[in-house]
């Protein structure tokens, strides 16, 4: 597996495991049995690098299944890539420690490879179990919450810390303030929201890029994203990229993320499909040509491609930190 360096001298596999929205179920065992089988097929395929953070509710199923293959021999903790995040109604200095301590006991791990600010807004949470009803919390202080994720730096909880949804002027604001520069952000990043102002600026600045969504998350593509992003074509069925599946015996699947990882930029893709989840992580054996990298740079929608605006928060669109352009849904 491919690894890119991080600022920290640590490697992060550039393919993981997205545990968000694994499966949807009204039993949450059910749901948890759900993710379990799906990790231990991840790890069987090769996946080492695995993607989770507190508002997904799962950090206790992935602790099960990577304790059991620790203690199995199967593989061992240095194998392995962790990263979880700090959820937004948690966004505070004064939440970090008590965050990081109940992540570390779900996950049943020692430290954490690479924990991130899930978003760079803060919201007040009466009930954390449903974002409808989060008021905004305009008080946020980036910059105070950075300094105490240095802080687990320093006492070995945490071996990475970076960002997530963060836009330029936000990053900027922390690398001109750290002690400890982000070793990663994590954005949306597929082939019709592509970013590469953002991108060019964290490769300038050592910061790894990680991208979610990467295959056009089509059920949240369905219910959150607004029109313009509704009238685009289904990613797995573009015709450009079809025909460059074609020309290579590649799944749409496959193209999609090696366009991605073959620019450097790490992918999570998520599947509880045995089958997919192998071929997603199988990018190594292939290579696209130059005029393929420019059809698919060509698909770039912008802003209009983005599918996570986080409008299920109550007005998230008022708050002072909101990332991304804010425009009429």
């Amino acid at each position: 597996m491919k690894c890119l360096k991080l600022n920290s001298g640590g490697s992060m596999p550039i393919v993981g495991y997205g545990t968000w929205q694994v499966e949807k179920s009204e039993d949450s065992d059910a749901l948890d049995d759900v993710l379990e089988s799906a990790l231990n097929v991840a790890l069987k395929s090769g996946y080492r690098h695995i993607d989770t953070a507190v508002a997904y509710k799962n950090e206790h199923v992935i602790g099960k299944v990577i304790n059991e293959w620790i203690s199995s021999g199967k593989v061992t903790r240095d194998e392995l890539f962790i990263v979880t995040k700090l959820p937004p109604f948690s966004n505070r200095a004064s939440d970090v420690d008590r965050v990081v301590e109940k992540s570390l006991k779900d996950l049943q791990l020692d430290y954490i490879d690479l924990f991130l600010i899930h978003t760079p807004f803060t919201v007040i949470a009466e009930d954390e179990s449903n974002y409808g009803t989060m008021k905004i919390d305009p008080s946020t202080d980036n910059l105070a919450t950075w300094k105490e994720l240095e802080k687990q730096v320093d006492c070995g909880r945490i071996k990475a810390i970076g960002l997530s949804n963060f836009n330029i002027k936000q990053i900027q604001n922390v690398l001109d303030n750290c002690r400890i520069k982000p070793d990663n952000l994590q954005i949306e990043h597929h082939l019709y929201l592509q970013q590469p102002e953002l991108v060019d600026f964290c490769k300038d600045n050592g910061i790894v890029v990680t991208a979610y969504s990467c295959l056009g998350s089509k059920n949240n593509r369905e219910k959150m994203a607004i029109n313009w992003a509704k009238e685009l074509p289904e990613m797995l069925e573009n015709e450009e990229v079809l025909s460059i599946s074609k020309k290579h015996g590649k799944t749409p699947s496959q193209v999609l993320l090696r366009y991605i990882v073959q620019r450097d930029i790490v992918v999570i893709p998520k599947s509880t499909n045995p089958e997919r989840l192998a071929l997603n992580i199988k990018l190594f054996d292939f290579e696209l040509d130059a005029e393929d990298m420019e059809t698919l740079k060509n698909q770039d929608a912008g802003e209009p491609g983005r599918i996570i605006r986080f409008n299920f928060f109550n007005n998230i669109f008022d708050h002072p930190e909101y990332p991304f352009e804010k425009i009429d849904c």
